[in-house]
């Protein structure tokens, strides 16, 4: 069963969002958001001042700080974006704003398996 946690319009979070489970924000946070192997998704209209940590982050709104995805980053055109990208596949369309550092990495291998002797 796959969940999504929402943070509304008219919701302000100062502080940490830690879930294990994807997340749509269309409200503002000012702190950072942790959902390792689950994906963040920020909406047109959302106002960030945190860092991400998530599998993929796909950002809609603004955003001021450093997004970090084990996967992917995705800029959405009506994006703008203040801070530093890392992941292993960044994507940014036509119309994103973004004005700071981008990184790529390797991306995450699935663990390999060995045989018991």
């Amino acid at each position: 069963m796959e969940r999504t946690a929402e943070i509304g319009a008219s919701v302000v979070i100062k502080g940490d969002v830690i879930a294990r489970e994807d997340i749509v924000i269309s409200g503002r946070v000012e702190g950072t958001v942790s959902v390792e192997d689950f994906s963040v998704t920020v909406r047109p209209g959302a106002n960030l001042a945190a860092d991400i940590e998530a599998k993929a982050v796909i950002v809609g709104g603004h955003v001021n700080g450093t997004l970090s995805a084990a996967e992917s980053i995705e800029l959405q055109r009506t994006a703008q974006v203040e801070g530093e990208i890392v992941a292993a596949v960044i994507r940014l369309d036509d119309g994103a704003v973004f004005n700071g550092k981008a990184q790529t990495t390797k991306p995450k291998s699935a663990s390999k398996l060995q045989l018991a002797s």
